[in-house]
């Protein structure tokens, strides 16, 4: 059956300006990093873009790699763009990265502009797109001089294969420094994607504040902690998780300080009348600096029940002090080998 968009798409969803730039992203945008691979069935995907869409989430995030394997999240959403979104493609933005392994040998990985273009190029071709709206740098890369994986994101712009570019993981001064060579390039640095959540808050200290300065906007990746921030682990590590699977949650994580965090926050969540992953949204979108903040969906509900943390958005003063005495910093946070290069 051919598939008309929902008439009301943007009748109830926040947009949010990303920085001073002219572009609007939804204040809930889609990643792709998981469930979208050939590993999982392709309606099963198919279900929950089609239902992302016809809810206002314009914005679907991919990487090269994501997968598994790797390159098959972007190979499936390509389909889905042919097959389902053609007709909608200036009301999309779509962004994909290269910055960590994506092929064998020397150019397959890091911040070189050989493997920087190579693998936007290749992007393209998977999705079957001209261009792509947001092309990041994954990763700093301490063995390729910045100015020389900033002047591939800038020819990237040039080329009209990306629209902005953008830059994930890099440090307060990382930032700057590539925010300082971009516009030495004429091509702003639109957007900066860090991860952040109630256990991982690095980007405090000083990261955002160097983003407000700048005008950049800021999505933030893995707000509930790859999963730790859901209701499913309040009482451990239930089988058939991520943690059970040790995929991008150590069970060394689980720790029962954590878990007892975790079950303080569901009882802040609950005054509230939201649940634990809800709240855990909505407290990544308190800061007027954050544009938007990805989120992960195995089906179709757990999409919507996401979204629904943009029913409450709102902090009192007490809720934040609480929030902020149970979990001032966890650490978890798995990409910070980037961020201190």
């Amino acid at each position: 059956m051919t598939y008309v968009a929902a008439a009301d798409r943007y009748d109830s969803i926040q947009y949010r300006r990303c920085g001073t730039s002219g572009l609007a992203l939804p204040a809930v945008s889609l990643g792709l990093w998981h469930n979208f691979g050939g590993d999982r069935p392709i309606e099963t995907g198919r279900a929950i873009v089609r239902r992302a869409f016809d809810l206002g989430v314009t914005h679907f995030d991919l990487a090269n790699n994501y997968g598994p394997p790797y390159g098959s999240a972007e190979e499936n959403f390509g389909r889905l763009l042919r097959e389902d979104l053609a007709p909608y493609r200036d009301e999309i933005v779509i962004s994909t990265k290269a910055g960590y392994d994506m092929w064998p040998g020397p150019y397959g990985d890091g911040g070189s502009r050989k493997y920087l273009l190579a693998s936007l190029d290749q992007s393209l071709s998977r999705m079957g797109l001209d261009y792509v709206d947001i092309f990041y740098s994954h990763r700093v890369d301490p063995t390729t001089p910045l100015e020389e994986t900033m002047g591939a994101l800038d020819t990237a712009v040039r080329q009209g294969k990306a629209l902005y570019v953008g830059i994930s993981s890099y440090s307060a001064a990382k930032t700057r420094e590539a925010a300082a060579i971009l516009s030495d390039f004429g091509t702003p640095l639109l957007i900066h994607q860090p991860s952040y959540s109630l256990l991982n808050r690095w980007i405090e200290p000083d990261l955002i504040d160097a983003i407000g300065e700048l005008g950049v906007g800021c999505i933030t990746f893995s707000p509930l902690a790859q999963g730790l921030l859901t209701d499913r682990y309040l009482s451990g590590i239930p089988e058939g998780s991520r943690a059970s699977r040790n995929e991008s949650l150590a069970p060394s994580t689980i720790t029962d300080e954590a878990l007892d965090k975790v079950r303080a926050l569901a009882t802040i969540a609950g005054g509230r009348g939201q649940s634990l992953a809800e709240m855990a949204l909505a407290w990544t979108l308190r800061d007027a600096r954050i544009t938007s903040t990805l989120i992960g969906a195995s089906s179709v509900a757990q999409l919507e029940q996401n979204l629904g943390a943009l029913d409450n958005l709102s902090f009192t003063s007490e809720e934040l002090e609480e929030i902020d005495r149970i979990a001032p910093e966890s650490s978890v946070n798995i990409w910070s080998t980037s961020s201190a290069s």
